[in-house]
């Protein structure tokens, strides 16, 4: 059945997006609404070329939209449920966690920051 090949490698090319754990962090981060390069760099605390080359890995795929004004670069979540999305996907790696340690208590805590973050009639859209 090509259909389920054809949507199986599309899933498999968003899913190599997320990949790399400053790709997630942008994404949650824009999860609360537009921020410029400088924003996303700060929270993330890397270097403002590694969050070019992320931000550029997220617009070519169509993850993420910019918006010039002036020199400033503004980005959004093209889609922005995208970001409670991977919010619930700590759900399921918690469960895959040992009920104690550090781990599962770092994907608490990030669980709960980035849902206090997110607007609310975002996640009730992942929840339909």
């Amino acid at each position: 059945m090509p259909f389920r090949d054809i949507a199986s490698k599309e899933l498999a090319k968003l899913f190599a997006v997320f990949a790399h754990p400053d790709r997630v962090r942008i994404i949650e981060e824009l999860g609360t609404g537009e921020k410029d390069v400088n924003s996303i760099q700060a929270v993330l605390g890397v270097s403002h070329s590694r969050t070019s080359q992320n931000l550029a890995v997220l617009r070519t795929n169509r993850i993420v939209i910019e918006r010039r004004d002036g020199r400033h670069v503004y980005y959004r979540l093209a889609q922005p449920h995208l970001a409670g999305w991977l919010l619930e996907g700590l759900r399921f790696i918690e469960g895959e966690v040992q009920a104690s340690g550090a781990r599962l208590s770092a994907l608490e805590e990030a669980r709960q920051t980035w849902s206090n973050d997110q607007a609310p009639e975002l996640l009730l859209t992942n929840r339909d």
